[in-house]
């Protein structure tokens, strides 16, 4: 029997790139031997050479947003050789799909959206009572239709940790070994309705280093001033990484974490991915729809008549969902 060749194109964002693992882990599971490729932003690439299911990442150097119908059709000429049996098209764009039709692959399968009637072959219902999550929409998509409503497995994503990269990280950044790491997470790309106060992840880090642990925020070069806030007046026991890692980086260091405590973002997806168990912060955004993928996870959620409203700024102005979590609920889950 022939190995099936699959091109997969991939989201536009980190959590749901590791989400996605779900699917690649499914089509292994009925095809042991299958090949998996990966279109994806030049970012997603550390991400997906830690995913062994992967064979390799096909790079599309087009910012989030940009239509860069160019550079989809000079990739899609590029894979122009007959290796692919199937794309899967993840995103729900008009454009996303441009990549397997000028790359020629006959099996095109994506959701119904942004009319893409010529551009996929086999367009399928999106049933969101039925696919009520991110990953069972992933997942659906590579099961013959009579599966996919829902799928009765979901594979949980798992990461590849890169044991010699973390002993040059502890050494490079001055970790302490003698204690135990906790790690924060205080940024999300959505907006700040997402976002839980600096000061409370300031008020959180320093109940945590008098309980004895050591604290690393993480997070990109944006968050270094947040970052820097959190730690200030904290001693050599806080530690702002914020823009001193890379991303491959971020992934070993979150594997030698006692927990990690996160916003819905997508290193909060990261750290589920690593068996780190998960603190996750929700208050705009809901853990029915986009779950951190691991059974080791704390859900800190206040379910207010108002949440979730799904908005990237509260539009009551007070954003209670965030505010009434205090750091004292969470602290006490280490003591």
């Amino acid at each position: 029997m022939r190995v099936a060749d699959y091109l997969i194109v991939g989201p536009s964002w980190v959590g749901d790139m590791v989400m996605a693992q779900s699917l690649f882990l499914s089509l292994r599971q009925r095809d042991p031997e299958a090949i998996i490729d990966v279109v994806g932003p030049p970012w997603s690439a550390p991400v997906l050479g830690r995913m062994p299911e992967v064979r390799r990442s096909v790079l599309l150097p087009v910012s989030h947003g940009r239509w860069g119908f160019g550079p989809r059709r000079q990739l899609g000429r590029s894979l122009i050789d007959g290796q692919y049996d199937e794309a899967i098209v993840l995103p729900r764009s008009w454009k996303a799909a441009l990549v397997p039709f000028f790359a020629g692959i006959k099996k095109r399968v994506g959701f119904h959206g942004e009319q893409r009637f010529w551009v996929l072959s086999e367009r399928r219902r999106l049933d969101k009572t039925v696919l009520d999550q991110t990953v069972k929409r992933f997942v659906s998509l590579g099961l013959p239709r009579e599966e996919a409503y829902p799928p009765e497995v979901i594979p949980e994503p798992r990461l590849r940790v890169d044991g010699k990269n973390q002993a040059r990280l502890q050494q490079c950044l001055g970790l302490k070994t003698d204690k135990a790491a906790i790690a924060l997470m205080p940024g999300a790309e959505y907006g700040l309705a997402k976002q839980w106060p600096l000061d409370y992840f300031h008020r959180l880090a320093e109940a945590l280093i008098h309980r004895g642990f050591q604290v690393w925020v993480l997070g990109g070069d944006k968050d270094r001033a947040d970052g820097a806030t959190i730690v200030e007046g904290l001693g050599d026991n806080a530690f702002n990484l914020c823009g001193r890692t890379r991303l491959e980086d971020v992934i070993d260091l979150l594997a030698m974490t006692r927990a990690a405590i996160s916003n819905d973002s997508g290193l909060m997806h990261i750290a589920a991915a690593v068996g780190t168990h998960v603190h996750a912060i929700y208050g705009s955004t809901s853990e029915h729809y986009t779950p951190p993928l691991t059974g080791s996870k704390t859900i800190h959620n206040l379910h207010l008549p108002c949440s979730p409203c799904f908005k990237r700024v509260c539009p009551l102005g007070h954003t209670d969902c965030l505010r009434q979590l205090t750091p004292e609920t969470i602290v006490k889950q280490f003591d």
